[in-house]
């Protein structure tokens, strides 16, 4: 599959294509607009869309990383941690490593629960306050843990970061 651009800027698809070529697509058009508006990710919905795409198709759980500059700029977006149907597990330390080796002062993580179900659960709030307490020692802000079912549950809009 390639995702081509013509000179209207308009993508289209060619060759043979899966769902999950059509998936990597609307991420990677999602993610160029992001970039592109050079705002940053300002509100969960920014990042929602984009996680929706690259992790909503997911049969096991994916622990997701968008790392961002001092302005909420994307930097990168990694998948740093897999899992089975219904668990990943997920270290602060390789968060904290990878948060350093890209210089980033912000993240957002999130994960899916391939059931379908968003609704996180009470391991999710916990490794969120470790997530968050560890990065607060290195000056990283975890800006929001987002939880990707048939749809997407902030926690920072619960009020939980």
């Amino acid at each position: 599959m390639a995702l081509v651009r013509d000179m209207l800027g308009n993508y289209r698809i060619t060759g043979e294509t899966t769902d999950a070529d059509i998936l990597k697509a609307a991420e990677d058009i999602l993610h160029q607009r992001l970039q592109r508006q050079g705002t940053g990710i300002t509100r969960p919905s920014d990042a929602a869309d984009l996680l929706k795409a690259r992790l909503g198709a997911k049969v096991h759980e994916v622990f997701c990383v968008i790392f961002l500059d001092t302005r909420h700029r994307i930097i990168a977006v990694e998948d740093l941690f897999h899992g089975t149907i219904d668990g990943a597990e997920v270290h602060c330390r390789v968060i904290a490593k990878r948060s350093l080796e890209l210089n980033a002062a912000a993240l957002i993580v999130a994960h899916n629960h391939p059931s379908g179900e968003p609704e996180p659960s009470r391991a999710d709030r916990v490794l969120t306050d470790r997530i968050k307490d560890s990065m607060a020692l290195l000056d990283i802000r975890l800006l929001d843990h987002l939880v990707v079912g048939s749809t997407v549950v902030s926690m920072a809009e619960r009020g939980w970061l």
